[in-house]
This record gives structure tokens, sequence and C-alpha cells, in this order.
């Protein structure tokens, strides 16, 4: 058998031919190799675009999730006291870049302190063993050969970015406890409306907080608004301290309204205008409402002249609670001294104060003559006359009420029928009855005792202690003088500075007269203040 020759095989049975298997597949264009890879590949894409959808849905899933968190608005932070976490995480939430980190306040070592370092040092000198004496070290000497000084220990060497750096410096009642915060610091660095409402949101949580003290912080009227409207609720914040902000608005007056606690405010070198003085004086008193908190404020540095005088002293006309006013370094003269010097000793009445007065008089005398008689009154009153009623009321308690006469009568009777009863029983029973009489007195002794031990004092029967009450200027005893009504003066202000300032022997004269006055009131016996008790008139223009 020839091995060149081809083998013939079979033809199919189902009777197609592999000749026409051949042609078809060549007249269709398709090869017989690469059939079975074209039917993978078309399964594959099946696969494929299957896989693709699954993506798309969940790609679209996703998207709405994210849409969804994004819509929803963060949860509220609910502040828990500690100022350090709280701080850092309300500006966190609030996406700062830098956070001004919170530290102690730095302060120089006192006294004893550095005596109790001492004695801890001369302690572990005692406790170490002898060692060789070491040699004495040359000192360093000048170039004129005397020996140079040490640096001293009070203070401590920053670099100037750290210095400069911003911070919160706080205080602390209890070291390492920044939930016991009693005073805070910012300095030098601007305070935006952002952080001022970060800092409404923490410092009311505070409940040690009593001073608060920003120092050029670059403020505005914005954000003492906002400072205003929180300050209220830090219910024992006591002073408050912006000394050099300059504000366009001049809006201070918010600071010390009806709601404020503060007790001591200084607004010193804050370029304050008559402007901000009128809305000062304002706030510090008129005929209608009075701030009753404020007792010490410092406007020293300003650009105040006789006008803001003026003002600040109409407003110390119905203020009966501010101790001490310093008006130092301002552009005062002799006419806003005069008129600070007739707040002081005694001013005549304005209308709108006359108006005021009578209504105040006029609710003192009769405070229910506004009220309306009762319903059971009224109904009683409708159908009668009031002269009629009374009378036929009198003619009823007059029947029933019996009179002197038939009640001796009726105990007279009452008496002798006692006797007629109890005569007998007094001659049989004598001694056991003086007996039982003892014994039911020291019971009801007893009793009476018993009762007052545990009987408590009533709120009225407890003695409360004597507070002095200011008495409303306006009601104070008033003198007609000539067609006006002139009461005293401001006795309550004790300290006054108005040195620096424009102030010649005119505006003295009226102070001197003024003091003078007050002396005469006061050797009165008149209970509404001791007077001025300070008076600081340094470097005027005498």
């Amino acid at each position: 058998m020839d091995a060149r020759k081809p083998v013939k095989f079979p033809e199919p049975s189902d009777g197609h031919s592999s000749k026409a298997t051949k042609g078809g597949n060549k007249k269709n264009g398709i090869k017989d190799g690469n059939h079975d890879g074209i039917a993978n590949r078309v399964r594959m894409g099946k696969k494929v675009e299957k896989g693709q959808n699954k993506d798309k849905n969940l790609s679209s899933a996703n998207t709405d999730t994210v849409d969804d968190e994004e819509d929803r608005s963060p949860e509220p932070y609910g502040c828990t006291g500690n100022f350090q976490s709280d701080f850092t995480e309300l500006c966190r939430r609030d996406n700062m870049t830098i956070i001004p980190p919170v530290v102690l306040r730095a302060r120089p070592p006192s006294s004893t302190q550095h005596v109790q370092e001492t004695k801890q040092e001369r302690g572990k000198e005692k406790g170490k063993q002898p060692t060789q004496a070491e040699p004495d070290v040359e000192p360093e000497l000048t170039e004129d050969g005397e020996p140079v000084e040490p640096p001293p220990k009070t203070y401590v060497v920053k670099d100037s970015f750290e210095f400069f750096k911003p911070t919160v410096q706080v205080e602390l009642e209890h070291p390492d406890k920044y939930d016991t915060v009693s005073e805070l610091f910012v300095r030098g660095w601007r305070i935006d409306e952002s952080m001022m409402n970060i800092f409404r949101q923490c410092l009311p949580v505070l409940e040690k907080l009593h001073t608060i003290n920003l120092w050029h912080t670059g403020l505005s009227g914005e954000t003492i608004s906002i400072l205003a409207g929180f300050l209220p609720q830090c219910l024992n914040i006591r002073n408050l301290i912006l000394d050099g902000n300059w504000l366009k608005e001049e809006n201070w007056h918010e600071l010390i309204g009806e709601e404020s606690l503060v007790q001591n405010m200084s607004l010193r070198n804050c370029l304050i205008t008559d402007k901000g003085a009128e809305g000062i004086g304002q706030a510090l008193g008129t005929p209608k409402k009075v701030n009753t908190k404020l007792l010490s404020l410092n406007l020293a540095g300003n650009r105040i002249t006789d006008t803001g005088c003026e003002h600040i002293a109409r407003g110390l006309r119905m203020n009966r609670t501010l101790l001490s006013l310093s008006l130092a370094s301002n552009q005062i003269g002799d006419k806003g001294t005069s008129k600070m010097a007739e707040t002081l000793s005694r001013f005549p009445l304005t209308h709108e104060e006359v108006v005021e007065r009578r209504r105040q008089i006029s609710d003192k005398g009769s405070p229910d003559r506004n009220k309306s008689p009762s319903p059971t009154r009224r109904a009683d009153s409708q159908n009668r006359p009031g002269s009629v009623r009374s009378g036929v009321h009198m003619d009823k308690t007059k029947r029933d009420k019996p009179s002197a006469k038939q009640k001796k009568d009726n105990k007279g009777k009452d008496v002798k029928e006692e006797d007629k009863k109890g005569g007998t029983r007094k001659d049989d029973k004598g001694g056991t009855k003086k007996a039982s009489i003892a014994t039911d007195a020291g019971k009801s002794i007893g009793k009476s005792k018993d009762r007052k031990r545990d009987k408590k004092p009533t709120p009225q029967e407890t003695e409360m202690p004597d507070v002095p009450e200011v008495i409303n200027p306006l009601l104070e005893v008033a003198d007609l003088i000539g067609d006006q009504l002139w009461v005293a003066g401001n006795r309550v202000l004790i300290n006054l500075n108005l040195s620096r300032n424009h102030i010649s022997a005119v505006g003295v004269q009226a102070m001197l007269k003024a003091m003078q006055y007050q002396t005469s009131l006061t050797l009165d016996n008149r209970n509404s203040g001791t007077g001025l008790m300070r008076l600081n008139l340094n470097v005027c223009s005498l």
C-alpha cells in the first residue's frame, strides 16, 4: 500500500455531503476554523453586556445613596462642657483649615512658687551622696573686665511664629480640667462671624466662665450683635473686656441691654465717637428703662466730645447702679463737664420725665384702681341702687346679730343650768375631778411642746435680711423752682475719671459745687448714696 495515497473516509449518513458544507461555508465567507471562535465571542459579548448593565445599576444606586447623604443635613453637635474638645470639634465641622489650639494662659512665676522650687532642690541635694568638688568655672567677662550677668529666669523664649500664632488662652479653676474654664483670652487675631458662632455654641455651657477678654480681634457690628445675643445665656459672666476694637456701626449699647449680666465692661481705645456715646447713654438709663447690672464702665482713650459726655450724663440721671466711670483721654471740655456736674448735684425734669413721674406716683398710690369689680358684685348691683341695697343689708345684719344684753342674759342662764345639774357631782367627786384636771393639763402641755418642736417656721415668720432698696429718682422729693421740678442728682457714682481732657477752671468749679451739694445732702441723712468719693482731673488744660 502506497503511503502517499490518500485515505478515503465514508460520507456522512445524514444526506449532507462535506462538499456541500464546505461550499456553503465558503459562500457565506466563514471558515471552519473560526466558527467556534465567533460563537464564543457572541456568548462572551452577552455576558459582558450583562456585567456592564449590573455595573451601571450599582453605580446608579451608589450615586443615589451619595445624593441622599448630601441632602441630609449633619446632626447638630451637642456641647459637653469640655471647652477644649467642644471648640476643636466645632472648628472641624466648620471646615477650618487652621484650628487655633486651646492653651493655658502663661503667667510669671510667683514668689511662693520660687520658694517651693528652692526647697525641693535643697531636699534633692541633701539626699545625694557627696561627690568630688567640681572645679570652679571662670565667669565670662566683658570688654571692661566686668562679669556678664546671666539671663533672668522669669520668662521663656519662643520662636516668633509660635508666639504670634493664633491661640485661645484660658484659665482653669482646677488644673487639667477644661470643663472649669473661668477666663477666656483672645489676643491679636481676627474673630469673624463663623468663629463667633462657634463661641456662641460652646461658651454658654461653661458654668464657671466669668471673664471674656477679646483684645484687638477685629470685631464688627455683626459679631458684636452675636456676642450680645448669647451673653445673657452665660449665667456667671461678670467681666467683658473688648479693648482695641474699632467698629463702624458703634453698636456697643447692645452689650448692656436690659437682659445683660455684665458688671464690669472695658472699651478702651475703641475710637468711640459721640454716636456710640449716645447709644451707651440710652442703654444706661431712660425714664422708662434702666440698666441695673453694670457697676463699672471704662471708656478711656476714645473720641468722645462734649456732646457725647452730655448723652452719658443724661443716662446717669436715671441710673442708680453704676459706681465707677472713666472718661480719661477723650476730647471733653467745660460744657460736657458742667453737664456731668449738674447730673451729680440736682437737675430739672424734662417733660417726658414729668409724665413718667406722674404715672409712677399714680400707680404707687392706687395699685388697684384699674381692677374691675367681681362678677358677683356686678350681678347684685344690676337691679337695685346702692343705697337701698346697703340699707336692707344692714337691717338683716341687725336682725341676725344679738345685742350685748341678750348675750349676757344667755350666759347667765347657761351658768345657772350647769350649777343645777353639776352641783351634786362637785360635792361627790371633788378629789377625782382635781386629779383628772391635773392629768389633762399635763397632757395638753406636753402636746403643745411637741407641736412647737414639730412646727416649722413659715416663710413669713423667718426674718429676711435687710436689702437696701434703691429709690427711683423720679419718685424722690422734688422742689418747684420757677416753672420746673428739680430733683436731687446721682449720688451712687463714687469714682469719676476725667483726666487728660480739655477741662479748664470753669469745669473744675462746676464739679466743686456739685460735690459740695452732695455733701449737704449727705449731712441731711438722705439714704440715696454717699456721693462722689474720688475725682481725677490730672493733666487737664487748666
